[in-house]
């Protein structure tokens, strides 16, 4: 799979799959959409609440580390404790991560380089778990209390996001753990819907209307 490294809007990398005619993160800013979707609508209202003592979070997707390097960041600047799973068949290769612009950060090498298939501590307050599996492949052992779905749209993959999908990742969340994604259309929130999550539309990331944020609901609500 041919990947081709771009400088998106706000100056931060993203990856173009031209195969695929697909990007990892919006091309209006990678950096502004993972801070909004994924940290904003979906790790600070946990960190926030300070209900849980570890935060489990999987994400759905590696690809450049953007994500987890910024949660990473945010645990140790809230002191939290994460532990952090990803999937990730096609991992990106050397020199595609010395393209990218977040070489600069602190512990984005070590997220790329460490070992795969086991946790690894990065800090005090960061586990790492990344596994080179598909979702379908992947087998949960764990309740996870926030799923960041960073996959390809809809369009380019449509079986990541169907009502069998969502019925499995629901499966993993604990009781009032969250999904958060930046795909709002219709059929997915049906999907979600359909899998027994409660769906909310949030305003979107620069240059998109809407996100959703889709919760597993306590059986006492």
């Amino acid at each position: 799979m041919q990947k081709q490294i771009i400088t998106t809007k706000d100056g931060s990398s993203s990856v173009l799959i031209p195969e695929m005619n697909v990007t990892y993160h919006s091309i209006y800013g990678a950096m502004q959409e993972s801070e909004h979707v994924f940290i904003r609508a979906g790790l600070m209202p946990f960190i926030e609440s300070k209900t849980v003592d570890t935060i489990t979070i999987f994400e759905m997707g590696f690809g450049t580390g953007l994500n987890a390097l910024l949660s990473l960041e945010h645990a140790i600047i809230h002191q939290q404790k994460i532990h952090y799973i990803a999937v990730e068949l096609f991992p990106l290769s050397e020199k595609e991560i010395e393209c990218l612009s977040y070489n600069e950060h602190s512990f984005f090498k070590e997220l790329h380089h460490c070992n795969w298939e086991q946790d690894v501590v990065l800090n005090e307050y960061f586990i790492l778990h990344k596994t080179k599996q598909s979702i379908f492949q992947y087998k949960n052992f764990q309740p996870i209390n926030l799923i960041y779905y960073d996959a390809f749209a809809p369009s380019a993959q449509p079986e990541l996001w169907t009502k069998s999908i969502f019925e499995n990742v629901y499966a993993w969340l604990q009781e009032n753990g969250v999904l958060v994604t930046y795909c709002s259309k219709g059929d997915v929130r049906r999907a979600m819907l359909a899998a027994g999550f409660k769906v909310e539309k949030l305003q979107g990331p620069p240059h998109k209307r809407e996100m959703l944020r889709a919760k597993k609901v306590s059986t006492a609500e």
